[in-house]
This record gives C-alpha cells, structure tokens and sequence, in this order.
C-alpha cells in the first residue's frame, strides 16, 4: 500500500472556477495530503454533519429500523457510562486483554443500500458523549490508508486514544486487508476502543466471494466476534418513489453548463479514469476540494476491475461532499458490465451505481438554469 506524501494539499489551493473562466480539472490535479490531515478528517463528511438519531425517519414497514435506533442509543449511552450500557449489558470494559476479549464490543449495522446505515452511524458518533478528538469517523477504505500513511504501529496509538471507531462500508477486498483489520480491530479492543460499523454483509461472510474465505476464516471470525450484528431491513431511501435518473446530456450540453457554472469541474471520462490510476485513492477527496459540480463527457462502461473499484472511491467522496455529477455518454446503471455485477465486488458497484445517480439527479437543477 503506498504512502501519501507529506507535503501540502495542493488541490485545497487551487483556484476556484468562475462564470468566466475555463472550468476545473479533476484529471490535472495531484493532490499531496499529509498524514496528519487523514487523522484531522476521521470525522462524519459534510452530508451527515446535521443527521442525528432523531432525525432518521423509520419505516413502520420495516420494524428492524426503528429497533437500530434503539440498540444504537443504548450503545452511545455505554460509552457516556464508561461501560455500563443500560444497567444489563455490558458494552464496553476497559482492562485486561482478557476482559476486553471477553464478549462483543461493538455493533455492526447490515442492510441493503440505502437503509439508512451511514446516517445511524453517524448519528452515533454525534450522539457519544465524547469530545470530537476521541471520536474516529471513516470508511473501511480510508481506514486501510491511514495504515498506509501512518504505518500500523503509529495507527494503534493514534486510534487507541480514540473512545469510539466508526467504520463505514466495511469490506474484505483481500487477503492483506482481512489480516490487517484484523489485527488492528483486536489491537484497538485491548485498548478499550468501542467499534461501529456499517456493511452489506455480515460479520461472518466477509470476504465471502472475493477470495478463498477458507484461507482466512481464523481471521474472519476474529472480526466477527467484536461485534453485535444489527440486521436494518428496506429499500433504497435514495430511489424510494423518485423517478428513474434522468438521461444522459449531450457533450456540448456538459460542455456549455460547466464553463457556466461556478466552481464546475470539466473531464473527459476517459481521461479521469486513467488519472485515477496515478493517486491513491486516501487523496481523493482533496482531489474533490473546492469542486461544486462535476461534470463529465463520453461516459462508457468501466472496462476493468481496478478501474472500476477506483471509481467506486471517487463516487463514495463526491456523495459524501454532495457534489452534484452531470454526464454524457451511458447511463450510470451501465458503467459495470453483467460480469462486474455478479462478480466478488457487486456490492460495491450496486453502491455506486446508487450514489452516482442520486447525484445526477442532483445535477438537473444545473441543466435548468
């Protein structure tokens, strides 16, 4: 895994576009991000600033919603008590190694897409009565680059400060991964760290489909036991009702609205895609810094797997950033071939197939003005 160079955030300098200029290119910028900032940034991003328990909106259909919200307010008033969750149940103890082993320490939120898991996961690191600098908010992925940025004993001491590590998209790509979270996962335990996380699949199937499981089921089911499974049932809030995504726009269309629009980033598909391939995916949301609108030109199917699994990291941080995506080309429902989308990784591009079109349906305030 490679090692982000410390130097200064250069896409965070980079001038912004106006009316009257030529737009922004996500393809021209290389942005060096320091460790330290990958640490300072571990918290919910800036589309689950506001969420909160009370604003998660159950569905009365689907009872394992409103019961999430329950287990997890339960779950954020142990860590408030220092490990009393309730007056029954024990949640967290800090100690020996023996008694933090000694059941699980954390909850894990499984569903479909778009159940709201990210929101409830942030809602609780709002709601833990702890101060922000002990708070830790990430994806798996980014989790597995701060390792990279900062090496794995530098991280356990970092994270080991920390009273609560929220996980989101927790996945098992590989087999480096699985032993690499799971040592670090148990490190974090015995320092009394409470651990959340969100998923599509459960604790004990992780990597199941991706690699040979069985070469690492010790490990797995290590990373199973620090964990309370919470199944959250129902359907994808993000297309609940709404229309299908709108069509595609036309390469002069994309090309017209983003010379047009303030802080509007312009690329060829194409040529993204292979700039991708040069920055580590924990950059690419300074890449993103001070974009308001991506727009893109000759979108086609993502013709291979490392590609597409780049792609999955940028559209995870323009959804979390609310950046509003507006294309030519194909449809986003056919950027992953039926190969792709039956293979190892599905759910990851189910997810940002989801994303990427909530955000152009984002984008068609754009075309309107």
């Amino acid at each position: 895994m490679s090692t982000p160079p410390s130097q200064p955030t250069e896409a965070a300098a980079a001038p912004r576009a106006d009316a009257a200029s030529a737009p922004l290119s996500l393809a021209s910028r290389e942005p060096r991000v320091p460790p330290e900032r990958l640490v300072a940034e571990m918290v919910p991003p800036p589309r689950f600033d506001a969420v909160r328990f009370d604003t998660y909106i159950p569905d009365p259909q689907q009872p394992s919603q409103q019961e999430a919200v329950e287990v997890l307010r339960g779950f954020a008033a142990g860590i408030g008590r220092g490990g009393d969750g309730g007056g029954r149940r024990r949640w967290f103890r800090r100690g020996s190694t023996k008694t933090a082993r000694s059941g699980p320490r954390g909850v894990y939120l499984d569903g479909g897409y778009g159940v709201g898991k990210t929101h409830l996961l942030a809602s609780l690191w709002h709601a833990a009565p702890a101060p922000a600098e002990q708070k830790a908010f990430g994806t798996f992925v980014e989790l597995t680059n701060l390792v990279g940025a900062l090496g794995f004993q530098e991280t356990v001491r970092t994270l080991s400060a920390h009273r609560l590590l929220c996980i989101d998209e927790f996945e098992l790509d590989d087999p480096g991964d699985t032993v690499l979270v799971s040592s670090l996962l148990s490190r974090l335990v015995e320092h009394g760290v409470a651990l959340a996380a969100t998923s599509n699949t459960l604790p004990g199937k992780l990597g199941e489909g991706r690699f040979a499981a069985a070469d690492f089921l010790r490990e797995i089911q290590g990373l199973s036991a620090h964990f309370r499974a919470q199944r959250i049932d129902g359907e994808d809030y993000r297309h609940r009702g709404l229309p299908d995504a709108p069509e595609p726009a036309t390469d002069s269309e994309v090309t017209r609205i983003a010379r047009a629009t303030e802080g509007a980033a312009l690329d060829d598909f194409g040529e993204l895609l292979a700039h991708l391939s040069t920055v580590h995916p924990s950059r690419y949301g300074a890449l993103c810094d001070g974009v308001d609108a991506v727009c893109l030109t000759g979108v086609q199917p993502v013709p291979d797997q490392a590609t597409a699994l780049r792609l999955v990291v940028l559209a995870d941080r323009l959804y979390d950033r609310e950046v509003p995506v507006l294309a030519s080309g194909v449809p986003f429902d056919r950027l992953f071939g039926p190969d792709m989308l039956s293979g190892g990784y599905r759910k990851k591009y189910f997810r940002a197939v989801s994303r990427l079109t909530a955000l152009a349906r984002d984008a068609a305030e754009l075309r309107q003005d």
